[in-house]
């Protein structure tokens, strides 16, 4: 089951495209807990899952996970991503040795 979702615009030659983040309700999974997530990258979507020991370290695990890869993806180095809303950033938080990659709003809050 989704939990959360946001979408990204990513800029091309062909116009625009959403990239659509997608986080689902943490499982138990083999005595830990799993949080899968998609990114719906324009070549492929991208699933993946976190690992924590309860369902609140899986859920922000992910989130962090999450960030991280769009932070250092193509995408963000060319300038091309943006969200879709009026934040600027991505809104997802990431380690302590990518802070210096945020943006905008997210290198103010999170």
């Amino acid at each position: 089951m989704i939990v959360a979702s946001r979408s990204l615009t990513l800029r091309q030659q062909e116009g625009s495209v959403a990239v659509e983040v997608r986080i689902f309700a943490p499982q138990p999974d083999q005595g830990q807990w799993s949080c899968a997530y998609e990114i719906d990258w324009p070549e492929r979507t991208r699933k993946f899952a976190a690992h924590g020991a309860d369902s609140m370290q899986a859920l922000t695990l992910a989130l962090s996970m999450i960030g991280s890869e769009i932070y250092t993806s193509n995408y963000h180095k060319s300038g091309s991503l943006s969200s879709a809303d009026s934040w600027k950033g991505y809104g997802f938080p990431v380690p302590k040795n990518l802070r210096d990659l945020l943006i905008g709003d997210d290198a103010k809050y999170l």
